[in-house]
């Protein structure tokens, strides 16, 4: 809905009292404003609302990192929520309760370049320029906890319909809470992890996979906690069970046709190339996929997460697995990202990588078979630690295709990070993780 009148009608219809304006700063985070339903009508819906642009260069705990372009001496000058309301949804697991997501523009009224939507508005752009639609899904993996962070359970089942029950009380709240808000959920299963779950939603266009994958988390967050539980999507919460990643899938489409659907025992001419852009800029994007360093203690062998840049068909062991001789679900499935990914900024960075292959008409060379993580054969690793991931990015062709302004503020403040994570004492090289990463990541990603 885009039309005010039409959006009154449901909001009323809905007995709705409140309307949250909702923005994601550079982790992820949804934070916003919450406005009463008449005033949200009379005078945000159309005329937007304001907010301080230091929420994009706050860390995990809301410290301040030092940037060029947000800053005290610059006075953290407010930036302009525009509501975009054809994302308006009511909430079920909070009666009377609306939320609309927003594009956020600087004083001088273009779209602020550090904000994570931005950078993302305008790699689809880009891949709209080419001629191509690009279609997305998140695949999201998090930890149900105890709510002092202790397992829920001390054994793995996965995919398991008898073990304990008792969650699927809790899950099934959640499933119904996310359809509840457009959310189009398709499954869940308990994944490979003492407390591991997954649920899986359906694709859809870039922005609103995007938009889908923030409100997922916040609503599993929420739900949990009024379950006397707690959630986290902290990529490697503990040192042996199973890391939680984010696979994301992409297809790109024209007319309406996926341009994917020919690709029979391979990818054709297109799918190719996008798969190529993604391998060829797989380095970079691994600060996108684990913006902290704790992420990168997912990458090591035989734990389903990649650690080397290759692809092949049905095989979990490599990093971008195809989908092919399925006609219209033809895709590419990117399976290096963390939990903690932002989804938009993980996104933005696929597009843009599969965009610069179609441009450059980028050779992903030949398929993977086998175990990849016993022989990756020539592939290049991808950064097993904060400091390679950095290094990848920083300066990268990726880098500039996502924004000076951008990229130079998130690698400003991964190195933050890696300068605390370093000066807590903890290794950002090992497989080890500490009781400071806990109580740094667990509740806040």
């Amino acid at each position: 809905m885009t039309d005010l009148a039409e959006i009154e009608s449901a909001l009323r219809a809905a007995a709705t009292h409140t309307v949250e304006v909702a923005i994601v700063d550079t982790y992820g985070h949804l934070r916003g404003k919450r406005f009463p339903v008449d005033h949200f009508l009379r005078s945000v819906a159309e005329g937007g609302c304001h907010i301080a642009d230091a929420i994009y260069i706050f860390d995990l705990h809301n410290d301040l990192v030092d940037s060029p372009y947000i800053n005290m001496g610059l006075g953290f000058l407010d930036t302009h929520l525009v509501p975009d309301l054809g994302t308006l949804r009511t909430l079920g697991h909070r009666p009377g309760y609306a939320l609309v997501f927003s594009d956020s523009l600087d004083p001088s009224h273009r779209l602020h370049p550090i904000a994570p939507r931005t950078v993302l508005a305008r790699q689809i752009a880009r891949c709209e320029g080419l001629g191509y639609s690009p279609i997305v899904a998140t695949e999201m993996e998090f930890y149900l906890c105890e709510a002092d962070w202790s397992h829920v359970q001390s054994h793995i089942q996965y995919s398991s319909l008898t073990d304990r029950g008792d969650l699927e009380d809790v899950l099934w709240e959640m499933r119904t809470a996310m359809v509840e808000a457009g959310i189009p959920v398709e499954s869940s299963n308990p994944e490979y992890g003492p407390g591991q779950i997954e649920i899986n939603v359906a694709y859809s266009d870039a922005m609103t996979a995007a938009d889908n994958t923030a409100l997922y988390k916040s609503i599993v967050k929420e739900i949990a906690a009024a379950s006397g539980l707690r959630a986290t999507f902290m990529p490697k919460p503990w040192t042996e069970p199973s890391g939680s990643g984010m696979h994301v899938h992409t297809s790109l489409s024209a007319g309406g046709e996926n341009v994917f659907a020919s690709s029979q025992d391979g990818p054709n001419e297109v799918m190719s190339q996008w798969l190529g852009g993604q391998l060829d800029n797989a380095g970079a994007l691994s600060l996108l996929g684990s913006p902290v360093p704790n992420g990168y203690k997912r990458v090591r062998p035989y734990t389903f997460a990649p650690t080397h840049v290759h692809w092949g068909l049905d095989n979990r062991s490599v990093m971008c697995r195809l989908t092919v001789g399925a006609g219209s679900a033809n895709r590419v499935e990117y399976r290096a990202p963390g939990s903690d990914a932002n989804p938009y900024l993980m996104i933005a960075g696929l597009l843009a990588a599969g965009a610069d292959g179609l441009e450059r008409g980028a050779d992903p060379g030949p398929m993977s078979v086998g175990d990849k993580y016993d022989d990756p054969g020539d592939a290049a690793p991808l950064p097993a630690n904060a400091h390679d991931g950095i290094a990848a990015y920083e300066g990268s062709a990726l880098a500039a295709a996502l924004g000076e302004e951008f990229s130079t503020n998130f690698v400003l403040m991964a190195k933050a990070e890696l300068e605390k994570f370093a000066d807590a004492g903890c290794d950002p090289v090992g497989d080890d993780v500490s009781d400071w990463e806990r109580d740094r990541y667990i509740e806040f990603t």
